[in-house]
């Protein structure tokens, strides 16, 4: 009778400690489901909240590049005429040059520009490693297939630099600079002249804004170590 009774009175002893167990587990339990959720409430909120987060625009886009484009360009009617003389004089001008590449951009043909004035500053480089860096890089940018500003070459010219590319000559692009001059006299220069890009200029009228295409990345020597530009404007 008396160990019945010791039995029982150590096994209500037990109970609560395994009750205390269960509590602690079960507890724990809950405390775990509750910091789940609150994670999960978390990472809601914050989806929601970039959902609901206004766009950015930032200026890098067409509009803010023809608002930069459209700039008051300080040059005067009886100046800006004599560039409607010859295609040479509206080149050897800063303003006239600047003026026609914004035209150029419309036009969706800068690269012809851009690659002109590549190849002029090519001329001037005395240096032989500097020579071949730089005809590597106006060869790559604008002269061979898909290229990323490839200017419109005949398969001749084309082949005669490509062959010539391991050692090039300080002469090496003048055909192919020739044919874009001659394209760009004879093409797009007539219709520079008779655009309103122009027109504003020797009527003393305010520029207007230009409507561009999103810019392809512009062709510019500084992306090449060691290679110096005698060129003050980089398109």
């Amino acid at each position: 009778m008396e160990t019945s009774l010791v039995f029982f009175s150590q096994l209500s002893m037990c109970e609560p400690k395994e009750k205390t167990i269960f509590k602690l587990i079960h507890g724990s339990g809950k405390e775990e489901t509750s910091k789940e959720a609150k994670i999960r409430a978390k990472e809601k909120r914050n989806r929601l909240s970039l959902l609901v987060q206004k766009p950015v625009f930032y200026d890098d886009t067409p509009s803010s590049r023809s608002g930069q484009l459209a700039k008051e360009t300080r040059v005067s009617p009886e100046e800006a005429i004599k560039w409607g003389e010859s295609f040479d004089k509206l080149l050897s001008h800063k303003d006239g040059l600047e003026t026609f590449t914004r035209f150029l951009k419309t036009e969706f043909s800068e690269e012809n520009i851009e690659f002109w004035i590549a190849c002029e500053d090519f001329k001037k480089s005395k240096d032989p490693q500097q020579i071949i860096r730089k005809a590597k890089a106006i060869y790559e940018k604008f002269i061979q297939n898909d290229a990323p500003q490839e200017v419109n070459l005949d398969f001749h010219t084309k082949e005669i630099i490509s062959k010539s590319i391991t050692q090039p000559a300080l002469h090496i692009f003048d055909v192919a600079q020739s044919r874009v001059y001659q394209l760009m006299e004879q093409d797009s220069y007539m219709r520079f002249l008779k655009s309103d890009i122009y027109l504003d200029l020797t009527e003393g009228r305010s520029q207007r804004p230009t409507n561009l295409r999103r810019r392809s990345r512009s062709f510019t020597y500084n992306e090449f170590q060691d290679v110096k530009s005698d060129v003050a404007i980089w398109l």
